[in-house]
């Protein structure tokens, strides 16, 4: 089983971020580090993907926001949202397409949040997981040589209003919110011990 560094890093600038990615990506090519996840959050700012650049899409002019490489159209980072991006060369039997690593990690997420007593599902509407017929995970990867860079976001406490109001990734406005707008609290804390127990048996790494 292939070894994994977890860096849970505080609150970390989106543009610090992306030039940690980059760098990371590169050494991991290079085979100077081992698999690698980070876990932050960022101060509040939308990225814009391809697509939402593409269909002419922008955030609303009371949000930050930023253009990224990463598949999808609008996405919202911000306190209460637990960001992870996993610096993983997907070289697996079962991660030999983008599909089959998108569903693996959807996995993480749903067995994190089962050990948290919370289920969660996919939906056909959007990759990522569902809690209760609204989003809380959203994913988007981008690739070099099979190694990945960006990730996965899960909102556990946002602000009231800040996501629900963004139509992300070519959702309806209110269709992605948090896992406390629906009534369940859980800690920044709780949920990384949470993937963490799994990683091993989901990610096949440890």
């Amino acid at each position: 089983m292939q070894s994994v560094d977890i860096r849970i890093l505080g609150i970390v600038e989106y543009t610090d971020a992306l030039e940690l990615m980059s760098a990371l990506q590169q050494q991991r090519i290079n085979e100077e580090i081992p698999d690698t996840i980070l876990f932050l959050e960022h101060p509040e700012i939308v990225t814009v993907g391809p697509r939402a650049r593409n269909d002419g899409i922008a955030p609303p002019s009371d949000y930050k926001s930023h253009p990224v490489d990463r598949g999808g159209g609008l996405t919202w980072h911000g306190p209460g949202q637990l960001v992870v991006y996993p610096i993983i060369h997907w070289n697996q039997d079962d991660e030999r397409s983008v599909s089959d690593i998108i569903s693996k990690i959807e996995s993480w997420v749903i067995a994190g949040l089962e050990t948290l007593g919370i289920v969660g599902y996919r939906d056909e509407r959007m990759q990522g997981v569902w809690v209760d017929d609204k989003k809380i995970c959203s994913i988007g990867l981008s690739f070099l040589r099979w190694v990945s860079r960006h990730g996965l976001t899960i909102n556990y406490d946002t602000p009231n209003g800040r996501v629900e109001n963004l139509a992300g990734c070519g959702l309806t406005e209110a269709t992605t919110t948090s896992l406390s707008n629906l009534g369940t609290r859980v800690t920044r804390q709780q949920l990384e011990d949470a993937l963490l127990q799994s990683i091993s048996t989901i990610l096949d790494r440890h």
